[in-house]
């Protein structure tokens, strides 16, 4: 017997019960959401009035909490699903461009690869951006190829069971010294603060970065979530350093593509196909192409940044020009005690 077309009209029913479905699962966490949000404390936002404390991380009280609550709830992962996970500020831009072309160097030519008319944010897309847009078929993650390649900032703690047991999909993680990444982090997001807020000091983004109190923060235990993940599931989670990617990128893409199912042969490394992807996602090309400097990111209906925000420097270290001795000091005297036992250490 032949195989069961499904016809137009089974079609258009199953998409009308697949939109109800959707306005049903939305509507649920919508509702957790307004039950939750006046019983959550509170602190001091560095964009916005404030921000609230969700099961032990700080987070946007609109966006990152309702999207969080609606992956918590209702993302379903793929076993082919690959995520790249970080603080905010830690590397995150440069890291997505590096696995969308080594995923997909047997399918674009380095002379005309998407990469440069498409911002990374484009090829590599936020999995809880656009949840909340009322007008989703633009991020249909259904009817995302396999493998989807999606990243997050959300603490490996709050992640569903569904993509952290061991027979789902694999991590990618990146940080960095906590040091450059309050220093990015700050100049960063006074660019984008609203007019009727004052920007954020250094001083005061400093406090506030101590005490834990930033976007998904404390940035140790974000980190430390992932560490001790990678340690007990490394065939899950890589865990990266900014730092070594900068000291080391072709040997840190050769990583990339054995642990992501994409081992670069013999053949791929003696044509330079490695250093062809480094060049390609490289800060010097990537900050000079007229998408990343012209085009803006929407990752919301309320968030819309200029791509050329996500090109500052790239540097290690550059804390050093904003930092005082005394900053330096209490930050890494907290990031040795934090991380005192786990095995982890940041240079000085």
């Amino acid at each position: 017997m032949a195989a069961f077309q499904p016809s137009l009209e089974c079609d258009n029913i199953s998409n009308i019960h697949s939109e109800q479905t959707d306005s049903d699962l939305i509507q649920k966490t919508d509702e957790r959401y307004r039950d939750t949000l006046p019983n959550l404390p509170k602190g001091k936002g560095w964009i916005t009035e404030h921000l609230v404390q969700y099961q032990g991380f700080w987070l946007t009280p609109n966006a990152a909490l309702k999207n969080l609550m609606w992956v918590q709830d209702h993302f379903k992962p793929r076993p082919t699903d690959i995520f790249l996970a970080s603080f905010p500020k830690s590397g995150t831009t440069w890291l997505k461009a590096l696995i969308f072309a080594t995923v997909n160097r047997t399918r674009y030519g380095f002379a005309d690869h998407p990469l440069l008319t498409t911002g990374p944010h484009d090829c590599f897309p936020f999995l809880d951006a656009h949840l909340q847009e009322k007008d989703r078929s633009r991020f249909d993650l259904d009817r995302f190829p396999s493998p989807r390649l999606l990243s997050i900032h959300i603490p490996y703690i709050l992640l569903p069971n569904s993509m952290t047991d061991h027979q789902s999909c694999r991590f990618v993680y990146i940080c960095r010294d906590p040091k450059d990444v309050l220093v990015s982090k700050w100049l960063f997001l006074n660019k984008l603060g609203p007019k009727d807020l004052p920007p954020i000091s250094l001083e005061e983004a400093f406090e506030l970065f101590c005490q834990g109190i930033s976007h998904y923060g404390p940035f140790w235990d974000h980190v430390l979530g992932y560490w001790e993940g990678s340690l007990e599931t490394p065939e899950k989670i890589l865990f990266l350093k900014y730092e070594d990617l900068k000291k080391e990128p072709l040997v840190v893409v050769k990583r990339l593509g054995d642990f992501l199912g994409y081992p670069f042969s013999l053949e791929e490394e003696s044509k330079g196909v490695v250093e062809e992807i480094v060049k390609l996602c490289s800060f010097e090309n990537l900050s000079t192409l007229e998408v990343n400097k012209v085009s803006e990111q929407k990752f919301s209906k309320d968030t819309i940044i200029d791509n050329r925000h996500f090109f500052r420097k790239g540097k290690v270290g550059d804390w050093k020009t904003y930092l005082t001795t005394e900053m330096v000091e209490r930050l890494d005297e907290i990031t040795y005690e934090k991380l005192l036992g786990s095995g982890l250490v940041f240079g000085s």
